[in-house]
């Protein structure tokens, strides 16, 4: 799947898949970019990712996480499609509206058809969610 470049606003020159309706219509917008040798996903919090009690909804600090665990492993997809096969979290801290998400990670092993990555997502630097998960990675369909 193709990333589209956002041209304008606070995200403007970041990347997202369009695509995926749920990560950029419905819980997002979710952005990434390449920052040195990795990646970096984020959005900002507004009144639709809280929950009653007023910090963000657990759903959405794990949808985010997902996602970016796919920009993370970016470079190891090479153009294929790929499905979560694992996921696994611990909330830390919750975050309000207005404060800046971003998730950075690493991948720990990229073999044939499985990548392994872990990550922590932060509210304006804080510790708000660490995960780690496997990405299966299968060829595109003709």
């Amino acid at each position: 799947m193709t990333p589209f470049m956002e041209t304008e606003g606070e995200f403007k020159q970041w990347l997202s898949w369009k695509e995926e309706v749920f990560e950029f219509e419905t819980a997002g917008p979710f952005y990434f970019r390449k920052e040195k040798d990795s990646y970096v996903s984020a959005f900002r919090a507004a009144r639709k990712h809280m929950n009653a009690g007023g910090v963000m909804h657990g759903g959405c600090l794990m949808a985010f996480a997902d996602f970016a665990l796919f920009a993370l492993c970016y470079d190891h997809i090479d153009g294929n499609y790929g499905v979560t096969v694992a996921f696994n979290c611990e909330f830390i801290d919750g975050p309000v509206i207005g404060e800046l998400i971003e998730a950075r990670g690493e991948v720990i092993r990229a073999g044939g058809s499985l990548i392994f990555i872990r990550g922590i997502v932060t509210a304006e630097g804080r510790p708000c969610l660490n995960f780690s998960g496997t990405v299966k990675k299968f060829k595109k369909k003709s």
